[in-house]
């Protein structure tokens, strides 16, 4: 069921969409456009409308500047989203298809190496580092991002059934580097990006003033503040405009101080963004995060639910990004064994709570207007991340 939405952040149902998800089995459907069956690009008799459409929305006024919009957020996908880090010049190092993970020899019966051949390329750091360590959250979190990369990757590929994802690593003159995956003009998918970057150095002045003005007490170690951060992030297009686009990112932090202390914290969360409401997806979407945050505590979902409405608020149009999710950032409490099994298990959702919804969708018939205005719909999504930057540096 499609639902019409006079405006995002606006009007009843969409007020019972910013509450519990449990809500949103009540919300009256009132203002609803019936689907319509027809065969892929022909057009109705009877139109249908998505999330900002309408009037109230000065539809007519800004579709244009909205195409435009659109037509340039399209030219690219995120990389690895991390706050409050400098950018970084970056070398590529390589580029092809998915090939399995070279450099293991002795390692190949051992369970880190059977590991690591399920990842869409080598990890960023080299393996003999990372079995020195390993219980270092540097390597949890880095095999961890691994994983999900690959997870993301593979159940990807297999609803779109056609297109694969090639495989680019890059190295960060700095240190460190990542592995860039990339699924486009595929049957599904548009195009489907899924980035992890695992970087280190000494932070700017810039960067390290940044984190004191949030209540951090840096003190350099010989004149310098060595870092380490990694993540993953990604951005989904599929074609169908009743298949909504998902966001997502998860990353770590760590700044090693004088005395040999270090300041660490976690970030990320995902978010959904329909171009066409459908009320029983997002009750899907807002459970699967609800279970995966209710494992660790049961006022973590409403606090990070409401975190990412604030956070992807947009003030100049008075609207939020899509139907949110969850969001957090400086995360560093109770535990860093526990604030870690927390983000594992908010990453480990990302599939179960976007795929089926894919599946559902991506045999949907469509008319040109309906693309059109899904094209539309991801302009002004980019516009966002455009006009308000500040809040995330992206190292790429």
């Amino acid at each position: 069921m499609a639902l019409r939405l006079a405006r995002l952040g606006s009007g009843p149902g969409w007020h019972a969409l910013r509450s519990d998800y449990g809500q949103l089995r009540a919300w009256s459907p009132r203002g609803a456009s019936a689907r319509v069956r027809q065969l892929p690009g022909t057009a109705g008799t009877q139109s249908r409308r998505g999330l900002g459409h309408g009037p109230s929305a000065g539809g007519g006024s800004w579709l244009g500047t909205g195409l435009a919009a659109a037509l340039a957020g399209l030219a690219g996908l995120a990389a690895a989203a991390f706050g409050h880090v400098q950018r970084a010049e970056m070398v590529p190092k390589s580029s092809g298809a998915r090939s399995p993970s070279p450099g293991r020899r002795e390692e190949d019966g051992d369970e880190l190496a059977r590991r690591c051949s399920a990842f869409m390329s080598s990890p960023v750091t080299d393996v003999r580092e990372l079995r020195k360590r390993p219980e270092d959250m540097k390597t949890k979190m880095e095999l961890m991002i691994m994983d999900i990369q690959a997870q993301v990757c593979r159940a990807l590929a297999q609803v779109d059934g056609v297109a694969d994802f090639s495989v680019d690593r890059w190295e960060r003159k700095e240190g460190g580097g990542g592995i860039t995956c990339v699924l486009q003009d595929g049957r599904v998918f548009e195009k489907a990006g899924v980035s992890i970057s695992v970087v280190h150095g000494n932070l700017s002045e810039e960067a390290a003033n940044q984190m004191r003005s949030r209540g951090m007490s840096l003190t350099r170690k010989d004149g310098k503040l060595p870092f380490t951060a990694m993540g993953v992030s990604s951005v989904i297009h599929p074609k169908n405009p009743y298949a909504p686009t998902m966001h997502f990112n998860y990353r770590y932090f760590e700044v090693e101080e004088s005395d040999g202390g270090t300041h660490w914290w976690f970030g990320g969360g995902c978010d959904l963004t329909p171009t066409y409401l459908n009320q029983e997806d997002a009750v899907h979407f807002h459970r699967t995060l609800k279970e995966a945050c209710d494992k660790h505590g049961p006022d973590i979902y409403p606090k990070f639910k409401k975190w990412c409405d604030d956070y992807f608020y947009i003030v100049h149009r008075g609207e939020r990004r899509g139907i949110g999710g969850i969001f957090f950032d400086d995360l560093n409490v109770p535990s860093k064994e526990e604030a870690f099994r927390l983000v594992k298990s908010c990453a480990e959702a990302v599939v179960p709570s976007y795929v089926p919804i894919v599946k559902k969708h991506c045999d949907d018939s469509f008319t040109p207007q309906d693309k059109l205005w899904q094209q539309l719909r991801r302009g002004r999504i980019e516009n966002r991340q455009v006009i308000q930057p500040a809040q995330v540096s992206v190292i790429t």
